[in-house]
């Protein structure tokens, strides 16, 4: 099954080799899109933005909700040659603001409720068109694509080329665009299709946000490699998800998709019997988590470790031990070390340094920021992803926390994960987080933030005492405060810096 014609490098990579036109590529509210019908209405999609003007290299912005139509239209974008550029649809009209003024995209794409909002925005931004993906409306691109015919020449693209661009979640200040070409996002379909040992037999449940490596590139990219299926939900349901296991094969999922199902007494070892893998990411997997799956089900979960920058880079072994806390090894053709963090120099097992990863997933740098850019590779060409961590005595990797995470206290280095993953095994904790906020004699305090169950009976001093056998006395928590919830992203990931905001006065 191919494209009429394409030199498109991306695009006709995942759809050479696929499946015929007849069989089915995406299941969706009892309806049925076949691989034929993915290529005609992509090609409609793609005539339709031509039309509207995109030339290759151009920008396309798109903050919408998930739909079927949504990801024909990043298909389309990618065969005319644009450059797709999703948006959290979390992010408020000023953050919006600020990514229009630095993409300059000619197109964007919003839901029918925001078409007058954005025009708004891009008439003091730039002079982008804005379109809205629903049908019905004067506006809508889904509308202009019916019109036109299913055939389509794709936009010549080298791997080289840039086939989309995603802002990194800004946590430490300005979001920056990472510029991803064809070549990065071809290679890590092939390497996870590999890895994961992906066929047409496949039936994935998609039940992720599509504005995100994981859910656009991962889930998307290798399914399509594969010639498989995927069941398309527009949110996470357990329930939903539940009933779709019994005719489904793989899941891929945050670490929330999995705690939600343990916490559904529908799901056990019958309903996941049709099932080959699960695969979790974008936030770590608590060790608790995967031993109750694994009790509850028979599977073990396979966690992996990629970035936006990067895409995928390793991946727990399909055959082998998948060993909670890590996330496996490189993935095929990709080089992952850990060094230190000023020299470079390389560090062996059980030392904790900065992980780097060389490869062809990696992205070609920040839009607009040569400087940035280069001031995160090596000489060596290998990038630097900011993530500290180490090479367990089996070669696998652990990934310790962002090195922007890392605790300074009376001058010792203090890895929250470490305390972490303490608390965490005191019963009636369920997660927590460690961070460190300014403190006058030693620099950084420790503060741990935990999540209890109800009637657990803990205290801050229960806490210590339970620490204080196992680590060093500096790396006790000077405060601990309990919460209902640690503050997430759309990912899963909790996020540090708001409670760095929260308890930054904790010691003044």
């Amino acid at each position: 099954m191919t494209s009429e014609t394409s030199d498109n490098t991306l695009f006709a990579g995942l759809c050479a080799d696929g499946a015929d036109r007849a069989r089915p590529f995406i299941l969706s509210n009892g309806e049925t899109l076949s691989y034929g019908d993915m290529l005609d209405r992509s090609a409609q999609f793609a005539r339709a933005l031509v039309d509207a003007g995109l030339t290759p290299g151009d920008r396309v912005t798109v903050q919408a909700r998930k739909s079927v139509d949504a990801l024909l239209f990043y298909l389309g974008v990618i065969r005319a040659g644009g450059v797709y550029q999703p948006l959290n649809t979390a992010y408020t009209k000023a953050e919006v603001a600020y990514f229009l003024d630095n993409a300059e995209p000619v197109l964007v794409a919003v839901d029918t409720d925001a078409v007058e909002a954005m025009q708004e925005l891009c008439a003091r931004t730039g002079d982008a068109t804005v379109v809205t993906l629903d049908r019905g409306h004067p506006a809508s691109i889904t509308d202009r694509a019916a019109e036109q015919q299913a055939q389509f020449n794709d936009v010549a693209r080298g791997p080289d080329d840039l086939a989309a661009m995603l802002y990194t979640s800004g946590t430490t200040g300005r979001s920056k665009g990472a510029m991803l070409s064809h070549g990065n996002l071809l290679s890590n379909a092939a390497a996870l299709h590999e890895a994961w040992r992906f066929s047409a037999d496949d039936v994935l449940i998609h039940a992720l946000p599509i504005f995100h490596t994981h859910g656009l590139f991962v889930a998307t990219n290798v399914v399509l490699l594969a010639g498989a299926a995927m069941r398309f939900f527009p949110s996470y349901d357990a329930d939903a998800i539940i009933d779709a296991l019994p005719e489904s094969t793989v899941m891929m999922g945050v670490p929330t998709f999995y705690t939600r199902l343990l916490a559904n007494p529908r799901f056990d070892r019958a309903a996941a019997a049709s099932m080959r893998l699960f695969i979790s990411g974008s936030a770590p997997l608590l060790a608790e988590t995967h031993r109750l799956f694994s009790e509850r089900t028979g599977h073990a979960i396979l966690e992996r470790y990629g970035m936006t920058e990067t895409n995928m880079n390793t991946s727990n072994p399909y055959d082998g031990p998948r060993k909670p806390g890590t996330v496996g090894f490189a993935l095929p053709g990709i080089d992952v070390r850990v060094a230190d963090e000023r020299s470079g120099a390389v560090l062996p097992a059980g030392e904790i340094g900065m992980v780097e990863v060389r490869g062809p997933n990696v992205f070609k740098g920040y839009w607009g920021m040569p400087e940035k850019t280069r001031q995160e590779f090596r000489a060596d060409g290998f990038f630097i992803t900011g993530d500290l961590g180490m090479f367990d005595k089996d070669g696998y990797l652990v990934i310790v926390g962002r090195g922007k995470d890392l605790i300074i206290t009376g001058g010792l280095n203090v890895y929250p994960k470490e305390i972490e993953a303490a608390i965490d095994d005191i019963g009636g904790v369920v997660e927590s987080a460690v961070i460190g906020v300014p403190h006058d004699d030693f620099g950084e305090g420790i503060v741990a933030v935990v999540v209890a169950e109800p009637d657990a009976g803990l205290d801050s001093e229960g806490v210590r005492r339970h620490l204080a056998d196992g680590l060093a006395r500096f790396k006790l928590p000077k405060a601990v405060h309990f919460v209902e919830a640690l503050p997430r992203n759309t990912m899963g990931k909790v996020q540090k810096n708001e409670l760095r905001q929260r308890y930054a006065d904790e010691f003044r």
